[in-house]
């Protein structure tokens, strides 16, 4: 090997070791920003959460993450922790998402391809009660007071079938007496 080769390879080798500094020094930079941006929305998202929560209810919450944030509910709720947890960001710096959530203890699913997205979906049911309570509340506000009688009149039949659901079922005492519960007879 000549001089000439010898000084082209080592100018080479260090041309390489400066832009791996260089890209070293950026990668940090922006894992930094990674976990700041990921913070800030943490605490924007818990702000937004009682706000939405206080205005329409708990079922609205992940209406709205639907409606208006870009990521999962999951990556939502990460967010959440990650600004609840960390009072100072130095306490992560230099670290990945998933490094920071790992060493906080914030749980994370293995990384998925594009097409293998988890999405929550309540079920249809859900979803249409929580759109009835919504307009049922929105309306009630609105109505004149001498109407309000009426949303009673009106939603007892709803109430009646889905009051069922909800009410507990009473535990017979002797497990062969199953089945509806039987009137007496007798007179008192």
């Amino acid at each position: 090997m000549n001089a000439a080769t010898t000084l082209s390879v080592a100018a080479e080798i260090n041309l390489l070791h400066e832009q791996a500094k260089q890209n070293c020094k950026v990668s940090r930079e922006a894992l930094d920003a990674a976990l700041a941006a990921a913070w800030r929305a943490g605490h924007l998202l818990q702000a937004e959460k009682a706000r939405v929560r206080r205005k329409m209810g708990r079922g609205a919450w992940l209406h709205w993450l639907e409606a208006n944030f870009r990521g999962t509910p999951r990556t939502a709720q990460r967010y959440m922790k990650l600004a609840k947890s960390v009072a100072d960001l130095a306490f992560v710096r230099g670290l990945s998402l998933r490094q920071a959530y790992a060493r906080l203890g914030i749980a994370t699913e293995p990384k998925r391809h594009e097409g293998g997205e988890f999405r929550l979906r309540l079920p249809a049911p859900v979803v249409l009660a929580n759109k009835l309570l919504r307009a049922i509340k929105r309306e009630a506000r609105n109505a004149p007071e001498e109407s309000k009688p009426c949303y009673g009149r009106d939603l007892r039949p709803l109430y009646e079938q889905l009051r069922a659901w909800f009410e507990p079922v009473p535990i017979p005492a002797n497990p062969a007496n199953f089945g509806p519960p039987q009137r007496s007879t007798e007179e008192p």
